[in-house]
């Protein structure tokens, strides 16, 4: 019996003997000295540059990426895809397992990335009934096989993370919903709208339809936000991460940045959330947790989060969040991620807390404790009618999705079955006008709550 190791270790095996084959045409480079592929720029492919926002993430069209695997290359991907689905019981919970990278042909504008690192992505969304799946690029991830292409980058990034607008008709929801975030000053990646088009070995493109490309939060966008990337990064998920006194567990806050440190911020922002003078000296309690944690930003988060609803966050989902002890402010700072299923009223299990966020119990702490002090309902409430009657106005959103709605037009016209999450034109149409009969209705719903 092959165990599940002993796979893993087998597709690794296959991956790099594939790669050592590979015919690539070098030239040096006269920066490092360094044989390097054809294409390689300083400008396109070289570490040694920021990050180009204006090219990777242009807001005015539809950029067009193309995969090439090899048969071998692809199949090897399909099976550790079921491998990871088989260890979450076939798609009945999420699995623990983390698809493997495998090596890929990356075409863009013309130039060519070699060897990019290429796996799957998600929980739910990989259990799709379609072969439109969510992936992620890692563009060194193979550097160690082909030296070639050491420090490898995309226009000076080096990991992206690619949407497939799972359960979005619109595929507007994940970068309209950082867009309105970063507007109204919360935290949250830079997004983009791409076709992918993938050869899987048959010397064919298959067009696997729109995806939105969203940057990744410990690579490039701590910098870009937050002007540094030297604080701790945590991506927390599983019980621990809703902050509760059962379950806490400060394993589930993963490291994202300076991994052989501890956690003691996490503990200590945890410690100030549970202290006794919550209840008993207020004043001194807010001061403590304060200290730790950017509670005005996180009361503004919640402002805007339960104005768009998203349900699949905290206070339904112990996951899709970041932290960062942003060294600027010197406290943990909230970093929003994942807002496919953003501006909709649920999925039928979860709902969208409503905006007093009085279904929230203990088992929230981060809600339940800060709505229930008078000062911080107060700012949340301020927060709440300030974000309907600035970033998420109904001219300023019908602008924004009828722009987009045109934008978008021709490339989701020719998604084809099998790789699209549309039942036609005609259903992209219709979830364009519920994005904007969805916005008018919240606007009204946020001035009723905070007149």
């Amino acid at each position: 019996m092959i165990t599940t190791f002993k796979k893993t270790m087998i597709l690794i095996i296959m991956a790099s003997a594939i790669i050592s084959c590979r015919k690539v045409i070098l030239l040096e480079d006269e920066e490092s000295g360094r044989a390097r592929p054809a294409d390689w720029t300083t400008e396109t492919h070289s570490n040694n540059v920021d990050p180009n926002y204006d090219v990777v993430f242009n807001e005015t069209k539809v950029n067009k990426i193309e995969i090439v695997f090899t048969a071998d290359e692809w199949a090897a991907m399909q099976t550790d895809l079921s491998d990871v689905l088989s260890a979450s019981g076939g798609g009945s919970s999420f699995s623990d397992q983390t698809p493997l990278y495998f090596a890929a042909d990356f075409y863009f504008n013309g130039k060519q990335w070699y060897d990019v690192g290429v796996r799957y992505k998600g929980n739910s969304s990989l259990t799709a009934n379609s072969n439109k799946l969510p992936l992620r690029f890692q563009f060194d991830e193979f550097e160690d096989e082909n030296p070639e292409i050491n420090n490898q980058r995309f226009y000076g990034f080096k990991e992206l993370s690619m949407s497939s607008n799972f359960n979005d008709k619109s595929f507007m929801r994940e970068k309209s919903a950082c867009d309105v975030f970063r507007n109204f000053g919360v935290p949250a990646v830079r997004t983009a709208f791409y076709e992918i088009y993938i050869d899987k070995g048959t010397g064919s493109y298959q067009y696997y339809g729109i995806y939105t490309m969203c940057e990744v939060v410990f690579d490039s966008f701590l910098t870009d936000f937050f002007g540094s990337e030297s604080g701790n990064c945590y991506k927390p998920d599983g019980d621990g991460a809703a902050f509760a006194t059962s379950g806490f567990d400060l394993n589930d806050f993963e490291k994202k940045t300076n991994k052989t440190t501890g956690r003691e911020d996490i503990q200590a922002m945890y410690d100030a959330l549970h202290a006794s003078t919550r209840t008993s000296d207020p004043t001194a309690w807010k001061a403590g947790l304060e200290a730790i944690f950017d509670v005005d930003g996180f009361l503004k988060y919640l402002a805007a989060n339960n104005t768009i609803q998203n349900w699949d966050t905290y206070g339904n989902m112990t996951h899709n969040y970041y932290l960062y002890n942003d060294p600027a402010m010197g406290k943990l700072r909230w970093i929003v991620w994942d807002n496919n299923e953003a501006f909709t009223s649920g999925n039928g299990r979860k709902s969208p807390l409503p905006f007093a966020m009085n279904t929230t119990g203990t088992d929230w702490p981060l809600i339940n404790y800060l709505i229930n002090n008078n000062d911080y309902e107060t700012t949340y409430k301020a927060y709440v009618k300030s974000f309907a009657n600035s970033s998420f106005t109904t001219s300023r959103m019908s602008a924004i999705y009828n722009t987009q709605q045109n934008l978008l037009y021709t490339s989701a016209n020719n998604e084809e079955t099998g790789y699209t999450f549309l039942t036609g034109i005609g259903s992209f149409n219709s979830a364009v006008s519920t994005l904007i009969s969805h916005n008018s209705t919240q606007v009204n719903a946020a001035n009723i709550y905070a007149p």
